[in-house]
This record gives C-alpha cells, structure tokens and sequence, in this order.
C-alpha cells in the first residue's frame, strides 16, 4: 500500500477526468479501483490477513445475498446495484458492495446513479473493516446518505449507521443486529424494508 507523505501537495483527481482516463484506455474498465477523496484507491475485499488483492469467499457470498434482496425492493419502487459506482462529484466515485437505487435499473442505462438515488449503501467489510469504519463512513457522511450499513465479517454482526451529520463528520446513529434480529433498510423517509440480518450474514 502506498503511503503519501502528509507535507506533499496532490492534485485530487475529478470524477469527469477519471471517467475520461477510461475512455481513453489509460484506466481499464472493471479494474478493482474507486476515487475516494480525489485519489484512486484499491478496493479491498480480502479476507483478514490475506492478500488484499484476492476477493475473500466471505465476502462474494455476501454481496450475492445482498442481490438476492431484490425481489422484496422491487414492489417498493426501488433495486438493489450490487459493486456499481456512486457519484459524488467532484472527487469522489465509490463502489460500494450495495445499494439501494430508487427507481427502475434501466433508470441508469445512461448515467451513474449520484448519492441522492441511494436510500442506502453497503459495504462488505472484512480486512477493509477499519477503513470502512472511518474513511468510507465519513465519505458517506458528507454525501448525505441516510443510512450506511456495514456486513461486518469479522465479528458476524451488521452495523446500521443513520442520520449523518450536518458537517458530515460521521452519523448520529448506531445499531448493532445478529442473525435472528430485524434489521429495518430504509426505502425512504417513512418506509423501511425489514429482514433477519442473517439474511446479509455469511
């Protein structure tokens, strides 16, 4: 992992000259990389402890129960995007392991769905965890995103963060739900999609 040293000046990378790296072939479509703060990133879906350029079995069985929510969202008007991108212009495009979309897939056939489609965003998180916790959670934050939901391997628990922050520093809500509780996803303002949170556990 390469550190940059805190007395360097970087030029952040915008979302529209990151999308022009791609057409031009300088950026492969589909590589593992998302622009989080105006620098691209490696997404790390690795298991604890191993090479964090692998993609753990954890973690892939978890990002296709997430898609299998899809049937229960779509007689709510809205779908799950599983590994898709986020805009957050200027600098920032995530990926995160979910998202609740408003609105039909073919809604975004042409353009990339922005922070304010999503009722909710998931991230799969095991060696990625403290990373998810913080930069990922205040990334999130800032965008307005109502409700953060992090599939925490390493402890079997799903983490729902809510009610970001006005100054985006993080949420103002934390709850913690195993396999046997109900986990209430939020559709909007007054609806909610409730499952068993071991439906999104390994």
């Amino acid at each position: 992992m390469v550190q940059v040293a805190s007395d360097l000046r970087v030029v952040p990378l915008s979302v529209e000259q990151v999308h022009s790296m791609v057409s031009a072939g300088i950026l492969r479509e589909g590589e593992p990389l998302e622009l989080i703060d105006g620098m691209l990133v490696y997404k790390d879906r690795s298991d604890y402890g191993e090479d964090p350029m692998t993609v753990g079995k954890r973690h892939n069985l978890v990002v296709k129960l997430l898609a299998r929510l899809d049937p229960d969202l779509a007689p709510l008007g809205c779908h799950m995007q599983t590994q898709g991108p986020l805009s957050m212009p200027p600098h920032d495009e995530p990926e995160p392991d979910g998202a609740i979309l408003r609105g039909e897939p073919r809604d975004y056939a042409e353009s990339i769905p922005k922070a304010g489609d999503a009722a909710c965003v998931f991230e799969v998180a095991d060696s990625s965890l403290e990373y998810d916790r913080t930069h990922k959670l205040a990334l999130y934050a800032r965008a307005g995103i109502a409700q953060y939901v992090i599939v925490n391997l390493r402890e079997s628990v799903v983490e729902v963060y809510e009610a970001p922050d006005r100054d985006g520093a993080g949420f103002s809500k934390k709850s913690l739900h195993r396999a046997g509780e109900t986990v209430a996803l939020r559709i909007s303002e007054s609806d909610r999609l409730e499952i068993d949170a071991g439906r999104i556990l390994p």
